[in-house]
């Protein structure tokens, strides 16, 4: 659908009028337009060829032309015209957090900022601070927006990275001559949520043959390096990926050293030495023997521990409890019961209950819960009391015709502002689940308006709980312990949002949790079928947190989780 690069070409024009100063109401009338095409739940191309666009809340016959002029020619003149006037470099400023388009008018204009070189040094120098309407916080705020602009420019997401592993693997699989054993390392097998480049491992003692493989597959658009054990190559103009050819007598050894991360590995060389052994990728030795490297479970049993699963490598504390025999058993993929955070037409998703339900269920899944928007969330059509009422209907009806599957009633009720919950307790008691979620006024006590709603009985999860997106913003400025204290009080589970761009919350914050003895609810925040796979990322954060099975609520079964609710809950 084109619905996205419509809803963005209007932003930008909204960017630009504001940049150059023009009236509020023409800009608002671009960024309204453009949200309400950003909700849309049909194809914005169907209701142009319908002559339904008229539909579309504030979009007038103006922008309905515009409109038609995107789906005849693939651009909208008005932008190519308005962009002449700008500098080239200023939607790459914008993309900075805290630093607006009127902000970006005065600094070009004062200091002739174009670039975000250009901003570095007008940060660096102090003659932004000198600006007028600069206070130092203000400038402080944007110094932390680029540096987090800049890290993760540097860095590829999980969610990028992992699919694009997959088709690697299963390409080499396919065509690799003699292959055996074929891994990621590195950050990817660590599960962290950015990785710099992509590390592949291969078994086989025909290391040229499968460089050559390797170096031929189609996405590649440059070849940085091709020898007869290691390839270096550029996926798609985008992706560095390096494979390496490792014999079967280190393979073990190869896959430990290069999964990493550095800090693990430099511990266990410490543990090694006082042992009297060396280790590195060729396999582990005693006085220049080699007694292992073919495995990687028998490098750490020879130090004297059990094996480390990849995502705990960090040197967080794994190796000392390995040494005592305590690394937990981790939670798996298939002790996931239920998606619990899933969206349909009656807010945002793509598609209808039913439709989204036997998705869910063909994932293998025992039962799901619909969590779509509450009506304060208007920009992503949230749901009044009397289309949730519908809604509810609509599932209790779909229920009594399912067999092995239950879908429960739920909703994404917003914490407003001032702290309360967008529907009353007469509404929540209605449904059988309950997300509590920050969408709006980031800056307005976050942190008591989620107590507060940890407060509420009916409340079960407060999702995304530092609103973070990790290639765009920092989360919100909120208290962690304090909402870790206040869920371990009141028995409320806190969500590992599983969608790629949020994972929040993170590994470190939900070992926090966990550690203080929250539940965890690990969840899709699912709008299309495509968007359902993205639970392997939640899941991996889990473990990076040190999650067991027990940590997470949607590992119960239907009746377990009703009992671990608080309306439910047994108090003595």
């Amino acid at each position: 659908m084109k619905n996205k690069q419509i809803a963005e070409i209007f932003d930008q024009i909204a960017d630009i009028l504001e940049f150059k100063g023009e009236l509020v109401f023409k800009i608002n009338a671009y960024r309204r337009a453009g949200r309400a095409i950003s909700e849309l739940a049909e194809d914005i191309e169907d209701l142009w060829r319908e002559g339904r666009l008229g539909e579309i809340s504030g979009v007038g016959k103006g922008l309905q032309e515009k409109i038609g002029e995107f789906l005849t020619t693939g651009q909208i003149a008005e932008l190519q015209e308005l962009a002449q006037h700008v500098p080239s470099g200023l939607f790459e400023l914008l993309s900075v957090q805290n630093f607006g388009p009127k902000t970006a008018a005065l600094a070009f204009k004062e200091l002739g900022v174009e670039t975000l070189t250009d901003l570095q040094r007008v940060l660096q120098d102090g003659s932004l601070a000198k600006l007028p309407g600069m206070g130092a916080k203000k400038v402080e705020n944007i110094r932390k927006g680029l540096e987090f602009r800049l890290s993760a420019e540097e860095r590829l997401s999980i969610g990028l990275v992992v699919p694009i592993v997959d088709e690697v693997v299963a390409y080499l699989k396919k065509v690799g001559p003699k292959i055996g054993r074929l891994s990621p390392a590195g950050s990817v097998r660590r599960g962290r949520e950015t990785v710099h480049d992509i590390d592949l491992l291969a078994e086989t003692d025909h290391g040229a043959d499968v460089i050559k493989a390797f170096t031929d597959m189609p996405e590649v658009t440059q070849i940085l390096g091709a020898g007869d054990t290691k390839g270096s190559v550029i996926l798609n103009d985008r992706v560095q990926i390096d494979i390496r050819a490792v014999p079967a007598e280190s393979f073990g050894a190869a896959l430990q050293y290069f999964t990493g991360s550095k800090d693990h590995n430099v511990h266990l060389r410490e543990i090694a030495k006082k042992l009297g052994y060396k280790i590195n990728e060729y396999g582990i030795f005693a006085n220049d023997k080699k007694i292992g490297g073919d495995q990687e479970e028998a490098i750490y049993e020879k130090l004297g521990m059990s094996w480390i699963p990849p995502e705990l490598r960090e040197d967080r504390g794994e190796i000392e409890a390995a040494q005592q025999g305590h690394i937990p058993q981790l939670l798996q993929q298939e002790d996931i019961l239920a998606d619990l955070h899933v969206h349909s037409v009656y807010s945002d998703g793509q598609l209808t209950v039913a439709e989204m339900a036997d998705a869910v269920r063909a994932r293998g899944y025992r039962y799901m819960a619909f969590c779509d928007h509450s009506r304060y969330a208007n920009y992503a059509n949230g749901m009044d009391e009397k289309r949730l009422l519908k809604q509810i209907q609509e599932i209790k009806a779909l229920n009594s015709k399912m067999k092995d599957f239950v879908i429960l009633t739920g909703c994404e009720v917003d914490i407003l502002p001032d702290g309360t919950l967008d529907f009353g307790d007469e509404m929540l008691a209605q449904l059988d689940f309950v997300i509590a979620s920050i969408h709006s006024g980031f800056k307005t006590n976050p942190t008591e308006r989620a107590i507060r709603a940890m407060q509420n009985p009916y409340v079960d999860v407060i999702g995304h709980p530092t609103g973070r997106l990790i290639s765009r913003r920092e989360g919100y400025d909120i208290d962690v312990n304090a909402i870790i204290q206040e869920a371990a009080k009141t028995g409320t589970a806190l969500e590992i949002n599983s969608y790629w761009d949020r994972l929040d919350l993170s590994d470190v914050n939900a070992k926090l949790a966990i550690d203080a003895g929250v539940k965890i609810s690990i969840n899709t925040d699912a709008h299309h079928p495509e968007h359902l796979p993205m639970m392997r990322y939640g899941v991996a954060t889990a473990r990076r947190g040190w999650a067991t099975k027990g940590d997470i609520i949607n590992t119960l079964t239907v009746d377990e989780l009703k009992k671990w609710q608080k309306r439910n809950r047994i108090r003595t």
